[in-house]
């Protein structure tokens, strides 16, 4: 069995990735340059590939190098976290609370409201990653819309929380679809989802004529609409709570469902649990 790479290794590879070079990182970790070539080159046997581009101008991340950094970011950061988690652990009840930035700036105001007194820790990432975390026992609760579209990790749970659904959201000055079978020809019409769903979305929305855009999170996707006065398609919960006068919202020009699920460990924290129903309703999911 390969041996795992050390707290030094990850801080190295780091430190070459930000500085551009061997010896200035070197420096700042305070070792010889020649210790950490040779540490390098330990560490990209011991993944099997090269890691850094090395030439005159400096020291450069390969896909694989850039991929170990992001990793070491994560893992790193979960150290420098241990003994503030410890701490606060003693003193009071601690939930370490995570969902997708789309989701974040609806879900998180519901949960510090209906859960006072608890010290909740919010973080936010893409599905996949915070998965990650409940598996290794960082993370309490994973909030995600993806959890019937992937295979969940060995010793974790997904809860459905509900059923949401796309609308069109309609802001002042903006026409309202037309008819027969391509009602939005020709029409600029911004989108975004929670799930994996884009490709099909953006398909079917072409199929009716649009000209489709997809929002990189739907705060951004509601303030393009918003600017431009045109039609957007977001999930039902992305506006609960959140219309402006003026604004509505109306079907969508086809079905599509989506799946919120809370993901945790097979035991789940209780206090959150409880809440799961009042959740429901504030999101306005089925």
């Amino acid at each position: 069995m390969a041996s795992l790479p050390s707290v030094e290794d990850l801080r190295l590879a780091q430190a070459v990735a930000r500085t551009g070079a061997v010896g200035t990182a070197a420096r700042e970790l305070r070792i010889s340059q020649p210790s950490a070539s040779q540490r390098l080159a330990r560490l990209e046997r011991l993944c099997g590939t090269k890691l850094f581009e090395r030439d005159t101008r400096g020291a450069r991340p390969t896909r694989a190098g850039a991929e170990l950094c992001r990793r070491a970011d994560h893992i790193l950061g979960h150290l420098e976290e241990v003994y503030d988690a410890t701490r606060a652990a003693a003193v009071t009840q601690r939930l370490v609370i995570g969902s997708f930035a789309s989701l974040a700036p609806v879900l998180f105001p519901v949960l510090d409201a209906e859960l006072p007194d608890l010290d909740l820790e919010q973080q936010v990432d893409h599905g996949h990653f915070l998965v990650e975390r409940v598996t290794e026992g960082t993370m309490d609760a994973a909030f995600i819309a993806i959890a019937d579209q992937m295979a969940l990790p060995r010793g974790t749970v997904a809860r459905r929380v509900g059923r949401d659904e796309l609308v069109l959201f309609v802001p002042p000055g903006a026409r309202p679809p037309g008819r027969g079978r391509q009602p939005l020809k020709d029409r600029q019409l911004v989108f975004s989802t929670y799930d994996r769903g884009a490709e099909e979305i953006n398909a079917r929305l072409a199929a009716l004529g649009a000209v489709p855009r997809r929002g990189v999170t739907l705060g951004t996707t509601v303030a393009m609409a918003r600017r431009r006065s045109h039609l957007a398609l977001v999930p039902r919960s992305a506006l609960a709570g959140e219309l402006r006068p003026g604004e509505h919202l109306t079907s969508a020009p086809f079905r599509y469902r989506l799946t919120l699920s809370v993901v945790t460990t097979s035991t789940p924290p209780q206090p959150l649990m409880t809440k799961l129903s009042r959740l429901r309703a504030a999101l306005n999911l089925s």
